[in-house]
């Protein structure tokens, strides 16, 4: 590649990235003037819609007819279980994310029953791909029959296992700085290992993204201290300390951290 090439290259890499900042900036402000009163709860799919997130969904680009029937399918398992299912508006910021940075090579850290991958893989090109991993094969083939439905089956890599020893064993095979995009939602407890390992795979430039950071308000009130708010709460703190990065904590589904690698 030519010195003009890497210039312009560089240039259209920097607007990109000043253009994700500027979105995110402005979407924080307008979540935080409509969701102030709101309980921050995750609005679950298929749920009745308050009044301001009907509007929203009703002047929203709509989700994929296999999206919707992979959001039927995983509210038909028990509640306690389908609870984990991402809010349809989240992920369609995120797409938007994915599209705006270029991006083709991507991280889903938790993929349950396959609607973030699945998400991901819409918002890539044809030869984009996502490695998509969980502990457990439970819902695995919930997942493919998803990714089947909607054509994207050749962009995503299911892998199973413990997803620290996933991310360990991509940067053992010299994968540090190649990733575009990541989103983390696995198990809380280790939020801060995946958050350091995908940052150690993202590029320069990439999005990370960290989800149920609000933890439905949990995070606010320091007398509530289990394992997994406290995880929570402390990687807030270190993300905003992190000089690595730029991040906003979004107020939307149950709170999305944005961070992007300087």
């Amino acid at each position: 590649m030519s010195n003009i090439s890497l210039s312009r290259y560089a240039l259209g890499a920097a607007a990109a990235g000043g253009a994700v900042i500027l979105a995110i900036r402005l979407m924080n402000r307008g979540s935080t003037k409509t969701r102030h009163q709101a309980t921050n709860k995750k609005q679950r799919p298929g749920a009745v819609l308050d009044p301001v997130g009907k509007y929203c969904q009703d002047h929203s680009t709509s989700i994929t007819s296999a999206q919707k029937r992979l959001i039927q399918r995983t509210m038909e398992l028990p509640p306690d279980v389908s609870v984990m299912l991402s809010s349809t508006d989240e992920f369609q910021f995120l797409q938007i994310m994915v599209q705006s940075i270029g991006a083709t090579k991507t991280l889903d850290i938790g993929t349950f029953t396959g609607y973030s991958a699945l998400s991901i893989a819409l918002a890539l090109p044809d030869d984009g791909r996502v490695i998509s991993m969980d502990v457990s094969d439970q819902f695995s083939e919930l997942a493919m029959n998803a990714f089947k439905e909607a054509g994207v089956e050749k962009k995503v890599q299911l892998r199973v296992g413990p997803a620290v020893e996933t991310l360990d064993a991509l940067i053992e095979d010299g994968e540090s700085g190649t990733f575009d995009f990541a989103f983390i939602d696995a198990d809380k407890v280790n939020y801060r290992k995946y958050y350091e390992k995908g940052l150690q795979l993202l590029r320069r430039g990439g999005i990370l993204a960290v989800d149920n950071t609000l933890w439905e308000t949990r995070v606010l009130d320091p007398t509530i201290t289990d394992s997994k708010t406290v995880s929570i709460r402390e990687l807030n703190s270190a993300i905003v300390r992190d000089v690595r990065v730029h991040a906003v904590l979004l107020n939307i589904a149950d709170g999305v951290t944005i961070v992007y690698k300087l």
